[in-house]
């Protein structure tokens, strides 16, 4: 079950990754007679291709080991998404298809599955593979890095304040900080599972068919770099074959948890 452990691992990464990206709408004036009115403007379908890098420390060597998949994701905003992990010479490590009905994911190496309905993917109350919240893992690709509503707070008076973040709190009650360079977003940070510290770092920021997005992005726990996200192509306004919206499960998979 190494390998699959190894899944759990990008799940756990795409959890903290889910709990830092938001939704905030794009919006531009309506025609209507009052002027102050808004509307959302609609989101384009886009697909994208990433690099996903693993950093784990082996427990008795210490020796610090890395693992690499290549990924994909077909996205209809608020809609459908599919993800596809491929492993060395191009082999299927885990399939995700999330549509509002229900979503479903395999891990075919491991011959393994896992189903649910709602936005939030994963196994309820299980630290090996937590929720994780699919639009806001989606956001990430189309360049929306903070979370949906937050207010900004006062910050600690204190010697744990970090001078030039900005302290913030979002609509959850959960506090975070985070920290530009300019116009973009540098690093976010938060409290995390155990008491650690989550730290997401957005580099080399890059126009994607017009938007800016971070090419690079490297998660920490407490200062320790476990993952790294390098985007290599996001391409919008595709139409996807119907194939892509099926995830077909052989009866011989085995449902995670059972």
């Amino acid at each position: 079950m190494k390998f699959f452990c190894s899944i759990s691992v990008i799940l756990l990464a795409l959890c903290i990754l889910a709990g830092c990206a938001g939704k905030k709408p794009v919006i531009e004036p309506t025609a209507a007679a009052d002027s102050n009115a808004t509307v959302e403007a609609p989101r384009d379908s886009l697909r994208a291709k990433f690099l996903l890098t693993i950093y784990q420390q082996d427990s008795a060597t210490q020796e610090l080991k890395t693992q690499e998949f290549d990924a994909v994701l077909f996205s209809v905003p608020g809609k459908r998404y599919r993800m596809e992990l491929t492993g060395p010479l191009g082999i299927g490590v885990a399939s995700l298809l999330w549509q509002e009905e229900g979503w479903q994911m395999t891990f075919p190496t491991e011959k393994l599955y896992m189903k649910g309905v709602g936005y939030m993917v994963g196994l309820l109350n299980n630290d090996g593979l937590p929720m994780v919240h699919i639009h806001q893992v989606a956001d990430i690709f189309d360049g929306r890095l903070l979370p949906e509503v937050y207010e900004e707070v006062a910050p600690p008076e204190d010697s744990t304040r970090v001078e030039g973040a900005i302290y913030a709190r979002e609509k959850t009650g959960r506090f975070f900080r985070f920290a530009k360079e300019g116009e973009h977003v540098a690093w976010l940070s938060r409290m995390g599972r155990g008491g650690k510290t989550e730290t997401i770092h957005f580099n080399d920021f890059k126009q994607f068919e017009g938007v800016e997005t971070p090419s690079n992005i490297i998660f920490e726990l407490d200062g320790e770099k476990f993952l790294e996200i390098k985007i290599k192509k996001v391409t919008r306004n595709k139409s996807f074959s119907s194939g892509t919206w099926r995830l077909n499960i052989p009866k011989s998979f085995k449902r995670v948890g059972e």
